[in-house]
């Protein structure tokens, strides 16, 4: 998969994340994507939020892996 492509199914999984994320007062954005590793900000709600770090690894993490079987990890920036 070409990395324009890869962008733009991340960018798509993103948005839906992200309005899970809203409903609590935080957000998500996407930093880069390099060796098929993305990285994402948590930001509002989320940078403080003590269940930040499940929430990537459950829910972000998670749903991009399953979403896009080419991700090999996420991580917060």
């Amino acid at each position: 998969m070409n990395e324009e492509t890869l962008r733009e199914k991340v960018e798509n999984v993103i948005t839906r994340i992200r309005v899970g994320l809203k409903t609590e007062g935080g957000d998500i954005e996407l930093v880069d994507i390099k060796d098929n590793i993305v990285y994402v900000r948590l930001t509002g709600a989320c940078e403080t939020c003590p269940m930040s770090t499940l929430t990537m690894k459950n829910w972000v993490e998670g749903t991009l892996k399953r979403e896009i079987p080419e991700i090999v990890a996420v991580k917060a920036v």
